[in-house]
């Protein structure tokens, strides 16, 4: 009887942890993506505001308004830098969560190549054992044919 791969529990965690980094890279490539297309808008925004102050300034505007339009923009640059940073940020999380999946990937294939490794082993012994009892066998019946003979 053949015994199991010693190691299977830290093949098991290694496993378990891999799991759990992909899916955590997975919620940061989400939360990049969210945050990104929160920049984008709030980039667009910007750009569709500037434009309409632009067309305002061309048809006259009371100082009280240009303010306005003045420090809104502003105020919408500050959340873009805001923004910007936190996708800044989110990048640089899912590059560490991309790092942190590749080395539990490449702890599960060392694991993985140890119980390839054993199995082929267990299979040899397993091989031999086979062949060294089919060799009894022979044996046997051509001893017990030869005595057979001599009575």
């Amino acid at each position: 009887m053949s015994e199991s791969f010693p190691l299977k529990s830290l093949l098991e965690l290694t496993q378990t942890r891999m799991d759990d980094a992909a899916r955590r890279l997975g919620e940061l490539i989400a939360s990049e993506q969210e945050g990104t297309r929160k920049l984008e808008l709030l980039q667009n925004y910007r750009a569709e505001y500037e434009a309409r102050f632009h067309d305002a300034a061309r048809n006259g505007m009371s100082p009280e308004a240009w303010r306005n339009y003045t420090g809104f923009l502003g105020r919408i640059d500050e959340a873009v830098a805001v923004q910007a940073g936190a996708v800044e940020r989110s990048r640089r999380l899912t590059a560490a969560g991309q790092g942190a999946w590749l080395e539990q990937r490449n702890k599960v294939k060392a694991f993985d190549t140890l119980q390839r490794r054993f199995d082929a082993g267990e299979a040899k012994k397993a091989a031999r054992q086979e062949q060294r009892a089919s060799d009894e066998y022979s044996a046997k019946r051509y001893r017990d044919r030869e005595d057979a003979d001599e009575l």
